[in-house]
């Protein structure tokens, strides 16, 4: 991993996190290819980055977007979102991250979207990374692991994961299931230390019933954006 600085201008002694998500938001566009479709995540981050697109939507095609709440947020901007099916690849895909260590690799899928976030971060050249420096670790698992399951298996997975001195549970909204774009649920799994992500993953995607892991080790980022007070610190990977 290596590391530079690009010094904010804001003289104030703190940014809060909105200010810092804006700040690397406005960071991604110089990983934008003119001309071309860019690969958008999902997420309050990636929304500071939609919002900063708005200001070149002139310059590019347009999206292909990993959410509904993305598409319809690109959309209000006047920013053509192409389905994946429609693009053969994509120059760069740019999302957040829930955790994201010094190998680039990533717990994703605090917003439910982990699923479209891998098929689209898979068919994309370069996965760009936007977060706030509380993102980066140095081992994965502190944030509660999404795992997006099949309804009929959701006992099973959070059995196996128990085994495996996981506590796991169906996330809920409204004191329902959350469902997925997907129509699947989410289970979310703490007391994990992820220390061989790549593994990890390729061992719980075989899990029957497992849709996604929200690790991201085979598509990990190959560059991060970490706002910092300082600035926006990238992180090489």
């Amino acid at each position: 991993m290596t590391q530079t600085n690009t010094p904010t201008t804001d003289a104030s002694p703190a940014l809060t996190q909105d200010q810092l998500k804006t700040l690397v938001g406005q960071a991604a566009l110089q990983y934008v290819v003119p001309g071309e479709i860019v690969g958008v995540g999902t997420g309050s981050t990636v929304n500071k980055f939609i919002d900063a697109l708005a200001t070149m939507k002139d310059q590019i095609k347009g999206a292909v977007s990993s959410s509904v709440a993305s598409t319809e947020r690109l959309q209000a901007l006047g920013i053509p979102v192409f389905d994946s099916n429609e693009v053969a690849r994509l120059s760069v895909y740019i999302d957040g991250a829930d955790e994201i260590d010094g190998h680039g690799n990533m717990v994703k899928g605090g917003g439910a979207a982990l699923t479209r976030e891998k098929i689209v971060a898979a068919q994309s050249d370069r996965f760009v990374c936007i977060a706030d420096e509380s993102k980066l670790v140095q081992t994965l698992g502190a944030f509660p692991l999404p795992v997006e399951v099949i309804p009929m298996a959701t006992q099973r997975v959070i059995a196996q994961f128990a085994a495996q001195g996981g506590s796991a549970k169906v996330r809920l909204k409204d004191g329902h299931p959350l469902v997925t774009d997907n129509g699947q649920f989410i289970v979310d799994v703490t007391g994990l230390q992820i220390t061989d992500p790549r593994a990890f993953e390729a061992e719980v995607s075989q899990w029957p019933g497992v849709v996604t892991v929200g690790v991201f080790a085979f598509q990990r980022a190959q560059v991060c954006l970490l706002g910092t007070a300082n600035g926006v610190k990238t992180l090489t990977f």
